[in-house]
């Protein structure tokens, strides 16, 4: 044990993790103590002490209990017997119970009678930990695509913008807006309805500015849509549309904010579906930006073993689905968005740099949507100078990243400098084209591997980027060491399992992805296990290898290439005569079977009695 602790300082140290004082706002009854009966806290005759207790109001919450022991005394069954009493004379009152058996140092966790073990229970966590384990664990991604869909149909044909991008800033502006409880109700008219997002905007800004200058670019472009509904129109008819039109889009957005508000956040990227789906909208003209899918992200984070103590770059970040996504999966591992470790991976471990204006605002929002504004995102040119010092100064420990795929946004460029910039044994994966490595220019190529390792490819399914035709790798490097010949693993994943939806993408209705990706992890960190497997020298090739089938000659190949040699010594068509040698087979013949033997009788002539 770490310390000696007597009960009553585990108790005032429970208090202080905890959250817990003598008073609850009028939301709940809470305290810490050792001569509070259940008797006095309404638990009529029950003359049993708690350690402590949080009593909501509302009796459908969730009540905690809290039992402490010294830190000498193990927490064994007797300990928790005691607990398990006081919860279920608190379940007289309250559906559900979390018992919290605490000793200064160990913790155990059960909701009502049974022990929670998931990830984060053998920590103490504030309260707000425990009042969410009872609450519904998943969110209906399917609606969310649903809401998706008429969100961005309302904001083209009825509102009238036009941009893409802007469709999608102003959905997430709004439900920035939501997140931090603007004033938005149905029966405002577009002034009310665009202040109330702006001044949330601004409020909230302000208070992570200090870390990040750049957030206030969110509200400038904000205030730079444009649309061709007309929401200065003195027409009544035409101002109750408007009316009608914004009370319907707060109704959308409210809805999915409930989902990114809910404590049943555990791990999806609801924005990167948000966006994702957006995307699918795209005109030719707003290409080149490709989101990379939501399941190939945590693929990624899986083989990269990022954990909840890295930290992590995307110098490429889009719209910040791999930092969310590595945000999501960290705060997991850490016990959830309620841990004090959830705050200092939200605030200090996730840093991004996004060079277009626009998609730089998207990134802003997500952070904020995930009450994150003070990620620490730079607009830069990721090939600069400026952002390679920036990156050196942040001690990055793993690399998530797909970069611009064309030539004219310096894909390799940006490759080399990420890559020149982190810690030397800094595991760097970058998502590209399955050659793009390989037509490299040899100097570059040289310079890179001279001073980094690639040490794995992987080859993802062809079809992954939905509508884009193009596929791509993930090429895993170890940053600071050269690669002295050494060979590289390399492995073809040919489908994950995906369907493609009409309208919608591909998405895992079968179910597959779960045991498909479970699989590839486990081979890709074997490196061994699957038929595709390869060692590749560096020296020959930097990309998977498509394997060649064997040559091979049949008896059947020899009698077609003499038959056309004397055809052509004949000086006959080939071609007209196979077609002419089908059409009396078709047309022409006698067809008799003979038990398993089938004859074809030719005839010559016009003579049915004659035969060929």
């Amino acid at each position: 044990m770490a310390e000696n602790m007597t009960e009553d300082e585990v108790r005032d140290k429970a208090r202080e993790i905890l959250g817990l004082n003598n008073h609850g706002g009028g939301v709940a009854i809470v305290g810490v103590g050792q001569l509070t009966t259940f008797n006095q806290l309404g638990f009529k005759g029950k003359l049993d002490k708690p350690d402590g207790w949080y009593l909501p109001s509302a009796k459908t919450d969730t009540a905690v209990v809290l039992e402490t022991k010294a830190s000498k005394i193990a927490l064994g069954a007797s300990q928790v017997k005691e607990l398990l009493k006081n919860i279920r004379i608190m379940n007289a009152k309250y559906e559900h119970v979390v018992g919290i058996l605490y000793n200064g140092e160990s913790t155990r966790v059960f909701k009502n009678g049974e022990e929670y073990k998931e990830k984060g229970s053998e920590k103490l966590h504030n309260i707000a930990y425990y009042t969410a384990l009872f609450n519904v664990d998943h969110i209906d991604k399917q609606r969310i695509y649903e809401l998706t869909a008429r969100i961005n149909n309302c904001l083209h044909f009825e509102f009238g913008i036009r941009n893409l991008y802007h469709r999608m800033i102003f959905t997430a502006c709004a439900l920035v807006a939501k997140r931090y409880d603007a004033l938005m109700v149905s029966g405002m008219d577009y002034s009310e309805f665009h202040n109330a997002i702006l001044n949330c905007l601004n409020k909230e800004l302000l208070r992570d500015k200090h870390q990040n200058q750049k957030l206030g670019l969110l509200a400038d472009v904000f205030s730079e849509i444009r649309m061709n509904l007309n929401v200065n129109s003195e027409d009544e008819k035409e101002q109750e549309h408007v009316k009608d039109l914004i009370s319907i889009f707060i109704d959308w957005v409210t809805e999915i904010s409930d989902c990114l508000n809910s404590d049943a956040w555990r791990g999806e990227d609801v924005m990167g579906i948000f966006f994702n789906e957006f995307n699918r909208y795209k005109k030719k003209s707003e290409s080149g930006q490709v989101f990379t899918p939501e399941h190939i992200t945590d693929f990624m984070y899986k083989i990269l073993e990022v954990n909840q103590n890295d930290r992590v770059l995307d110098a490429t970040c889009g719209s910040g689905g791999f930092l969310v996504k590595a945000m999501a999966n960290m705060i997991d591992e850490a016990g959830g968005v309620n841990t004090e470790k959830a705050k200092e991976i939200k605030q200090n471990q996730l840093f991004g740099i996004e060079f277009d204006r626009e998609i730089y605002a998207l990134a802003c929002a997500n952070m904020l949507i995930h009450k994150d504004g003070k990620t620490n995102l730079e607009q830069l040119d990721a090939r600069s100078e400026e952002a390679g010092k920036w990156i050196s100064s942040q001690n990055i420990t793993k690399v998530l990243m797909n970069p611009p795929f064309e030539r004219k946004y310096g894909c390799m460029d940006i490759v080399e400098n990420v890559l020149d910039n982190v810690p030397p044994h800094t595991p760097c994966a970058f998502i590209m084209p399955d050659k793009k490595l390989e037509k490299t220019g040899k100097k570059q190529k040289e310079r890179i591997l001279k001073k980094h390792r690639l040490k794995k490819v992987i080859k993802l399914p062809e079809d992954l980027f939905f509508g884009i035709g193009i596929t791509a790798s993930i090429f895993v490097f170890e940053a600071g060491v050269p690669q002295d010949d050494k060979e590289f693993f390399a492995c073809y994943m040919k489908s994950d399992g995906l369907a493609t939806v009409k309208n919608k993408g591909r998405h895992d209705v079968y179910g597959k992805w779960a045991a498909i990706e479970k699989h590839w992890v486990e081979v890709i960190e074997r490196q061994s296990g699957e038929d595709t497997c390869q060692w590749m020298d560096p020296a020959k090739h930097l990309s998977y290898q498509m394997p060649q089938k064997p040559f091979e000659i049949f008896e059947e190949d020899f009698r077609k290439t003499a038959m056309d040699y004397l055809m052509f010594q004949q000086d006959i068509d080939s071609k007209a005569l196979g077609e002419k040698l089908l059409e009396m087979t078709l047309y022409s013949s006698r067809v008799n079977a003979d038990g398993e033997t089938v004859t074809v009788t030719m005839l010559k002539g016009d003579n049915d009695d004659d035969e060929d």
